[in-house]
Parts: C-alpha cells; structure tokens; sequence
C-alpha cells in the first residue's frame, strides 16, 4: 500500500511564544520539524509538508518531501491543502502528523498502518491518568469529570486516502480540532491505538526542555596523562597556580588535570585526543594555557547538541598537598566548562610512594566524564 504522509507546519506557535514558530526551533541539534520528518522518511513515507515554504526548506534540507503547500486560516484548512496536493497522485493510506512532535515510535506508526487494514481510520491515544477537574473562569472547581473511557488523541492519525478527503472537502470551513473528528463526523469507524508518553508534542517552552532531556543519551570518558617535575616552571594544576618549589615539564603548561579531562571529553565524543587538536609539534601551543584546550572540549560538547552531566578528576602525587587548593580547581574547571560547580570534582590520591609519583618524580591524573549526547 503507497503511504503518505501530511507534516503541518502551519501554526504561529502563539501559546509557545518567541519570533520562531516551535517546529522550526533547534532540539539537539536539528530542527524539531526535521526529527519529525525523519520518522516517516525512514521507513519510505511519502512526506507532504504543509506551512511556509522557505522555513521549510531550510528544516528539512537534504530530506527527502514533496513541494511544501501553503496552510490556511485554521489547522483543518491546512490539512485540506495537503491532501489536495496529493490527490492528484493519491496514496492508499494518508498520515497526519503534527510537526512539533519530534519524537515518534516506530512501534506507534506500525500499529496505526495495521489497524487501516480493517478500520476507515486510526489515531494513537493514551488513557487518562489524572483525575479531570471542571473549574468557572474564576478557577474555581465546578465539578469533577470522571475519566474512564477517556484518551489522549496523539498523531500521526491515519485514513483511507480517498474517504478522508471527501470528509475533509465537505467539512471545509469547520475548526476540527484533530482530524479523527472529521471522520468521526462523516460516520466513519475509527479506532485507537497504544500511543506513546515520548510522543510530546511541544506546545510551551517546558515541553522544549523536556524533549531535549529525553533525547540525550550517556556516554563515558575517560583520560589519562602524566607530566614529570621540572624547575623554573609554574606549577599549573586544573587550571589554578599551586605553590610549589618544581613545575611540570610539557610543551604547553603542562596542566596535568586540565590534559586528562579534556581526554576524558574527546573520549566521550569519540574525537580522539588532546594531541590529535592541540598536536605538540605545533609552535602555537608552546607554553599555551590548557584552559583554551578545556573550552575547545566544551565548544565540541555544545556543537554536538549534548550537555555535559560530571567531571571526576583525581590528581596522582605525593606533593604537593591538592585538597587545600580543590575548592579553587572545582570553581576553576565548572567556569572552563560552563557548568555548575556541583557537577565537577577534583580529588587527590597518592601511590604510597611507590613508582614515579611516589618517588616525587611527577604528577599523573585522571578523569572520567559522562557527556548526554542525543
């Protein structure tokens, strides 16, 4: 059966507020009618979209859809746009989808394409769980609504192709406020299926926020470095000058603890390591501040639309003493990251005095991150 998809993308947004309308705003990384898109796309769904032609475009650049149709007045009216762009062509079965809902479930789209094989229409929908209050425009509480046989209606909703267009054409002028009531009006037999909690569709600011927690993902790092003693140097430690009669040999300043760390975030990234873009062969980074190396790390985390959820670093050494300077490297390392203090901490321990370190020989350091990635 051919399939396609309608995208609306019509709406102003006006309860989300802001200049740009919520389906065209970033969510980890990609625009939020762009992850909607994907989900049809993928499994060979025809894609209608429906709204602004160049705030499309530029969202769904490189996917693959059909030319974007102009919405009309209300959200009916610009489903009627769509469908009569496709019915010079017309599919077997039509999806509609809200394209501020990003995030939908190939289980969810599977149930609603095997549900049209017996039924005119299907929409997914949730049961209500929370106790329903009816209130006055005063607030207050007039009634409570029982809520069995009660559901949340979600998208995409899916028809026949040419028995919803009928419906659509001979309800033209009608602000349905989903399509299954079209159907629903024309007579039609509809049915539900499970829908799903991801499926949110952004309709506030919170929701934004929301879906951009569920999206990410964890991933570890880890990083290991060690620098030997060395005279008429500074001793630079997580980025905080430690007194001390030696420094740390290295063609930078050989902050041991910044140098793990931002191995630790390269780990996590899956972009190598601190030598591979900061190479020590290059004059540029003799005697640099590895707090530039630590802000790059961060810059990757932010252009990968993840977020970065702790920093563990242990500092290895004998001398100097580390705890009465941590409370200082903490302060220093969260403002390098751009991150709250409480997500990064920087401890020592000592080898007693066995190997290098225990012979005073150098420091060595380690560091383990967890980065949320979409």
């Amino acid at each position: 059966m051919r399939v396609a998809c309608v995208l609306v993308a019509a709406g102003n947004g006006r309860r989300f507020g802001g200049e740009t309308a919520k389906q065209f705003l970033t969510l980890a990384g990609q625009p939020v009618m762009r992850r909607a898109a994907a989900c049809f796309v993928a499994r060979g769904i025809t894609l209608q979209p429906v709204g602004d032609a160049a705030a499309i475009a530029a969202a769904l650049d490189g996917v693959a859809h059909l030319a974007p149709v102009a919405g009309g007045a209300t959200r009916q009216a610009s489903v009627l746009a769509g469908l009569e762009a496709l019915a010079a062509d017309p599919p077997d079965y039509v999806l509609v989808h809200d394209a501020a809902r990003p995030c939908v479930p190939d289980a969810l789209i599977d149930a609603v394409l095997t549900a049209l094989t017996d039924h005119d229409g299907a929409i997914p929908a949730l049961p209500v769980s929370d106790t329903l209050k009816r209130a006055d425009t005063d607030g207050r509480i007039v009634a409570t609504v029982p809520r069995a046989e009660l559901f949340r209606a979600q998208t995409p909703q899916g028809f026949h192709f040419a028995p919803f267009l009928a419906a659509h054409r001979a309800a033209s002028g009608w602000d349905a406020t989903d399509d299954a009531a079209v159907m629903e009006a024309a007579g039609h037999a509809l049915v539900l299926v499970p829908g799903a909690e991801a499926n949110v569709k952004i309709t506030f600011q919170e929701d934004l926020t929301r879906m951009a927690r569920m999206m990410l993902g964890p991933r570890v790092g880890q990083g290991f470095d060690v620098h030997a003693f060395a005279p008429d140097r500074a001793l630079i430690l997580c980025g905080v000058n430690v007194p001390h009669a030696l420094g740390l040999a290295g063609h930078s300043d050989a902050d041991v603890g910044l140098h793990a760390l931002c191995d630790a975030i390269y780990g996590a990234l899956a972009e190598g390591d601190i030598g591979r873009h900061f190479p020590p062969s290059e004059a540029a980074w003799r005697d640099a501040d590895s707090a530039a190396f630590v802000r790059h790390a961060a810059g990757r985390i932010a252009a990968r639309g993840g977020e970065l959820a702790n920093a563990d670093i242990t500092l290895i050494c004998e001398q100097p003493k580390i705890t009465p300077h941590a409370p200082a490297m903490i302060a220093r390392v969260a403002a390098l990251l751009g991150v709250d203090a409480a997500r990064v901490s920087v401890k020592a321990t000592t080898t007693e005095r066995l190997g290098f370190t225990g012979r005073g020989e150098g420091i060595a350091a380690q560091a383990s991150v967890m980065v949320l990635l979409p």
